[in-house]
């Protein structure tokens, strides 16, 4: 019996995780997943959906860096919008020259509040200074919104 692990027999050669999903959800769902990596060049996911979209992601940046038209049409297999393809063979491909693998990194996070669940960021190591700078923005308004509430709380006592 072949049933995957039910059977007691071990799992010798078989790649990949099932993540609960038949295979045409799991590949969907992972497709969605390296998509949204390449638009945003950062997701937040659980950490066994990382690891199997990390594989997903470092081919299609691997048949980008070959830049061929049958590697173009690969990744078009996998990632249905042509404009992510594009990206993927105009700019990411070229920030990765140097590089041959380790284009992806994952950053474990705590366990998810609702059930436990290991969380981990999927990011690209090698950020534009757009995506560095926005960042940066989000960082500093975020610390700004903290400090405001204090300070109007420290200045109403002194008023009276």
């Amino acid at each position: 019996m072949a049933d995957g692990g039910k059977s007691g027999k071990m799992r010798h050669r078989q790649k990949g995780r099932k993540l609960g999903r038949k295979k045409s959800h799991r590949e969907l769902m992972l497709r969605n997943l390296v998509v949204s990596l390449f638009v945003n060049e950062s997701v937040r996911t659980t950490l066994a959906k990382a690891k199997e979209a990390r594989r997903l992601a470092e081919k299609l940046l691997t048949w980008g860096k070959r830049g061929d038209l049958h590697a173009r049409r690969l990744a078009l297999q996998h990632v249905s919008d042509a404009t992510v393809v594009k990206k993927i063979f105009d700019v990411l491909a070229p920030r990765f020259e140097g590089k041959s693998g380790g284009y992806t990194r994952i950053v474990k996070l705590g366990p998810r509040r609702g059930d436990n669940a290991p969380m981990a960021i999927l990011e690209l190591t090698e950020k534009t200074k757009e995506v560095q700078e926005a960042k940066a923005a989000r960082r500093a308004k975020k610390e700004a919104k903290r400090t405001e509430p204090k300070a109007e709380e420290e200045a109403e006592p002194s008023e009276e």
